[in-house]
């Protein structure tokens, strides 16, 4: 039987701990198939500031991103290349949360495993939580929280 995995990632403390905590779990890669993920949101307006330069460099900077996860994933754990799948979408969501069950709707995955960076309780109000948003919206399925630092 296939494990397949969604794995939502950025270039982020979060994401480099998700990959080192999926090279480091006891698994036989020949039984699972990952889809590693980035997700664009609309920019908020200060992003915006930033030019249109920088924005048009993202899509490669993210592209760069999900393949040097999946070369680790690849040399350090034992996975075929043809396992692990890497998505860019590039039409942006309003949130990564949107984002990340609109991907999970299209297709069947058996976990999702997303990082979460320690936060205050009034930035958790504020900026909201992805993961605690995923656990209650993905009832019917697996969602693996990575703490980190």
């Amino acid at each position: 039987m296939t494990a397949s995995i969604l794995v939502p990632i950025n270039d982020s403390v979060s994401s480099r701990a998700i990959i080192n905590f999926l090279i480091n779990m006891p698994f036989c890669p020949e039984d699972s198939r990952i889809t590693l993920i980035h997700i664009f949101r609309q920019p908020a307006s200060g992003e915006d500031l930033m030019g249109k330069k920088f924005m048009a460099q993202q899509p490669a900077r993210f592209a760069a991103v999900l393949q040097n996860a999946k070369d680790r994933l690849v040399e350090e754990m034992g996975f075929a290349p043809s396992q692990i799948e890497t998505v860019l979408l590039t039409d942006p969501y309003p949130s990564v949360t949107e984002g990340i069950i609109d991907f999970f709707k299209k297709d069947k995955f058996d976990i999702v495993v997303i990082g979460r960076k320690k936060m205050s309780k009034s930035e958790e109000f504020v900026l909201g939580d992805i993961s605690v948003k995923l656990v209650r919206t993905l009832d019917n399925t697996s969602v693996l929280v990575v703490k980190t630092g």
